[in-house]
């Protein structure tokens, strides 16, 4: 089975189905900006067996999601198995962050404490939800806890010093 390091790329999206019969292939976006598709030249695909380098030749937008055409393919046939395939840039070429904004790839290892200083745990996942990320923590004491990335919870995360202080709302901990 093929794996892939990935510490060096960020996910963008993720193919969900081709498009029409000339190789495109309909992208649900990851990125928090889906315009930064226009800006892409070249782009990886993580398929099951291999890491495709491929090149953007066109870009629509059609309700939520992203229609790409890439140069390498013509054809349904050529796109059909690319299904819940990522889509990754090279960090790169990841988009500018703003001063307090972070990647979520980079929260995984951080260490959670509360706003009164106590070790809360460690960050082990990221959950995207429709309304807002969550923080899966392992607690000091080996229990699982969700924690939504919403202000009057997650105060601060410090990526460079792998630190996330967190408020502890009621029933966080239960």
């Amino acid at each position: 089975m093929f794996e892939l390091e990935t510490a060096d790329m960020l996910r963008i999206g993720v193919v969900t189905k081709p498009h029409g019969l000339r190789g495109e292939v309909k992208v649900y976006p990851t990125t928090s900006d889906p315009e930064r598709f226009k800006d892409c030249d070249e782009v990886y695909l993580v398929t099951k067996n291999e890491l495709l380098t491929l090149h953007v030749a066109g870009v629509k937008y059609f309700k939520k999601q992203v229609i790409l055409k890439f140069k390498e393919f013509d054809r349904i046939e050529d796109v059909e198995g690319f299904h819940q395939c990522d889509l990754m840039v090279n960090r790169d070429d990841a988009i500018e962050l703003g001063e307090g904004e972070y990647f979520l790839y980079d929260v995984p290892g951080c260490t959670v404490v509360s706003d009164d200083g106590e070790t809360i745990g460690e960050v082990k996942d990221v959950l995207e939800t429709g309304a807002n990320a969550v923080f899966v923590i392992e607690t000091t004491e080996g229990k699982e806890v969700l924690f939504p990335v919403i202000d009057e919870c997650i105060l601060d995360v410090d990526i460079e010093n792998k630190k996330v202080e967190a408020h502890i709302m009621p029933g966080l901990l239960d």
